[in-house]
C-alpha cells in the first residue's frame, strides 16, 4: 500500500488519464461512487437525517457534487452548499453538478460572510456533513470565507467525512494550514497521503479508507513512490513458516548486550522478546553482577558475564567480546548499558569488527551520537532504533524539527549513513539505505510506558538472528510489536499496559499476521 505526495499523485492521475485511457470524469465518478458507499456504510442514519454536502468549485467539489447525486439517487436526503458561484465550476465538475441539479438537487451559492448564517442554518438540520471543499493541490492557508465555512462545520458537532483529505489539511506534511476540518472519517482516492499518517494528519483525517479508482498500473511503476503503509497481510507475508522437522538451530542465535546495575530489565525485556519472537537461542550478556538476576528470569535463555566497571556497568573488552560474537547470528546492543568511554568503545568495536547484524538502541544510540560517522564503518545491516529524543542526539536538531518531519529525517539519516533507521512513535517510521520508507500504523498510547522500545529491540534482533533480511525484519518486527501492544489494549485497556503484555502477545501476534497473509482458510497453518 503505497502512501503518496501530493505531487505523485497528481502524476498518476495525469498519467492514468493520458497515457492509458481512463478519462479524468471516469475517475472522478469511481472516486464519487466509492466515496458514497463508504457514506453509507459508515454512517447508517443518513438513510433517515439529510446530508450536506460543502463544496468547492474545483474537482473536489466535482467529488461531491458525484457523492450527492449518487445519494439523492439512493433516496436520502441531500444538498449541496456550492462556496463559488456556479459560473465559475468548470471542466469534469460542471459536468457533476449540471447532472445533480438536473435531478432536481438543491445548490445554495455562498460568496460572502452574510451567507455563512444560511450555512450554520442547514448545519443545525443535517445529520452528515460531506466535506468536499479544498482537494490536496492546496499549498497555502485557508483564509476567508473557506476558513470560516470549516471552523462552522468543525463547531457544528455534525458527524464529518472528508474527501480525498480534510479541507484545509497539507496533504505532504498532516499539518493544517491554518485551520482543517476535522473528519470522523476520510475516503482517499487512489492511494493513502503521506499527511495523513502523521501524527497530527491522523487526528484530523480520524478513520481511513482507501478508494480503489482505477490509476494504471503502469503509471504506479513510471511515478515508482518511495513510501508504503505497512498493512497485516504484507508483514504477514514475511512471516516464515516453520518445517515440522525444524530444530532450535534452524532459528538463530541472538546475543543480547545489554544491561547495568540498576537497569537489568532492560536487558530482560529485550531478551524476552527475543525469545518469544521465535529465535531458537537467545543470550544475555551483561555485567558479570547481573548474571543471577538473568539466570532467573528467563531460564530458557543463556547467559555470558561480562567484564564490568566498579559502578556496575560494561568493561570494554575486545577478546571477551569476540569471544561472545561466536556462534551468533546477530547481536541486540544497546539497552541500559550507560554512557561511558567503556560503551562509547564498545559502540566503536561493533560496528568496526562484528560480522553479524546489528541492532543499536537506547544507550547504544547515545554513544553513537558522539559520532555518528562511525556507521560508515560497518559492514553488515545495522537498525537504529531511537525514539524523537535520541534522533535529535544523533542528527544535532531540536526534537521539534524532528517530529516536524519525521519522514523526511528518517530517509535522509538513514542514506546518508547507510542503515536502516526505525523513528519511534505514533506512525513509526522504517527507512532503508536506498532511500524507501513505510509507515506503520499499528500500536496505541497505552504502549508510552518504560520498556516497549527494549522490547522492540529484541523482536528486531532476534528476527535478524533467524534470517530475516534487515528491511523484512523492520517491517514484521515494527508491525508486530504495535499489533501485539493492540492485541493487549483491546484485552486490558489502554492504561497500565507494560512491556511484559506485549512480549507474552508476539506469539498470537505472529500467528495472526500470518493467517491474515493466506486468508481466512489458512488457519490452520500456523507460523
Amino acid at each position: 500500500m503505497y502512501l503518496v505526495s501530493a505531487k505523485e499523485m497528481r502524476e498518476l492521475d495525469r498519467l492514468t488519464i493520458e497515457q492509458y485511457g481512463t478519462p479524468s470524469h471516469v475517475l472522478m465518478e469511481r472516486a464519487g461512487t466509492c466515496a458514497a458507499e463508504a457514506i453509507v456504510a459508515a454512517f447508517p442514519h443518513v438513510q433517515t437525517t439529510p446530508v450536506l454536502v460543502v463544496a468547492g468549485k474545483g474537482n473536489n467539489g466535482g467529488d461531491g457534487f458525484v457523492i450527492a447525486r449518487l445519494l439523492k439517487k439512493r433516496g436520502i436526503k441531500c444538498e449541496v452548499i456550492l462556496a463559488a458561484r456556479k459560473e465559475e465550476v468548470r471542466g469534469d465538475a460542471l459536468r457533476n453538478l449540471t447532472a445533480f441539479v438536473r435531478m432536481r438537487g438543491k445548490v445554495s451559492e455562498v460568496t460572502d460572510s452574510p451567507q455563512l448564517d444560511l450555512v450554520q442554518e442547514k448545519l443545525s438540520h443535517c445529520g452528515l456533513v460531506v466535506d468536499a471543499l479544498l482537494g490536496t493541490g492546496l499549498n497555502a492557508p485557508v483564509q476567508g470565507l473557506l476558513a470560516a465555512l470549516i471552523d462552522l462545520i468543525n463547531a457544528s458537532g455534525v458527524p464529518v467525512v472528508a474527501v480525498d483529505i480534510p479541507s484545509g489539511l497539507d496533504t505532504d506534511r498532516g499539518e493544517p494550514l491554518g485551520t482543517a476540518i476535522q473528519a470522523d472519517l476520510t475516503v482517499t482516492f487512489g492511494y493513502p497521503k503521506l499527511g495523513q499518517v502523521t501524527d497530527s494528519g491522523a487526528l484530523y483525517t480520524g478513520a481511513l479508507v482507501v478508494a480503489d479508482i482505477g490509476i494504471a498500473p503502469e503509471a504506479v511503476a513510471t511515478v515508482q513512490p518511495h513510501t508504503e503503509l505497512l498493512t497485516a497481510e504484507e508483514v504477514g507475508a514475511l512471516v516464515h513458516a516453520r518445517p515440522r522437522a525444524a530444530h532450535k538451530g534452524d532459528f538463530g542465535h541472538l546475543l543480547v548486550m545489554a544491561g547495568a546495575r540498576g537497569k537489568s530489565g532492560a536487558a530482560l525485556m529485550c531478551g524476552g522478546a527475543g525469545l518469544r519472537v521465535g529465535t531458537g537461542l537467545v543470550t544475555l550478556a551483561g555485567p558479570a553482577s547481573l548474571n543471577a538476576i538473568f539466570s532467573s528470569a528467563w531460564i530458557e535463555a543463556m547467559t555470558i558475564p561480562m567484564p564490568e566497571r566498579p559502578d556496575g556497568s560494561f568493561d570494554l573488552d575486545e577478546a571477551a567480546v569476540a569471544q561472545a560474537l561466536q556462534g551468533k547470528t546477530a547481536i541486540a546492543f544497546g539497552p541500559g548499558v550507560g554512557v561511558s568511554v567503556d560503551t562509547i568503545g564498545l559502540t566503536r568495536w561493533l560496528l568496526a569488527n562484528s560480522r553479524l547484524p546489528l541492532v543499536i538502541d537506547a544507550d547504544g544510540l547515545n554513544c553513537l551520537a558522539t559520532d555518528p560517522s562511525v556507521l560508515r564503518q560497518a559492514t553488515v545491516p545495522v537498525v537504529l532504533t531511537p525514539h524523537p529524543g535520541e534522533m535529535a542526539r544523533l542528527t544535532g536538531k531540536p526534537t521539534a524539527a524532528i517530529q516536524a518531519d519525521r519522514l523526511g529525517t528518517a530517509r535522509d539519516f538513514a542514506t546518508q549513513y547507510g542503515c536502516y533507521l526505525v523513528l519511534k512513535g505514533a506512525h513509526t517510521v522504517i527507512a532503508a539505505p536506498d532511500g524507501r520508507c513505510w509507515v506503520n500504523p499499528t500500536g496505541n498510547p497505552g504502549m508510552a510506558s518504560g520498556g516497549m522500545g527494549d522490547v522492540l529491540t529484541g523482536i528486531l534482533g532476534g528476527l535478524l538472528a533467524q534470517g530475516y533480511a534487515p528491511h523484512e525484519a523492520c517491517m514484521l518486527g515494527v508491525f508486530l510489536h504495535g499489533y501485539a501492544g493492540d492485541l493487549a489494549a483491546q484485552e486490558k485497556g489502554e492504561a497500565g499496559i507494560l512491556a511484559r503484555d506485549v512480549i507474552e502477545r508476539l506469539p498470537q501476534g505472529l500467528r495472526a499476521l500470518r493467517h491474515a497473509a493466506l486468508g481466512e482458510h489458512g488457519a490452520e497453518d500456523d507460523p
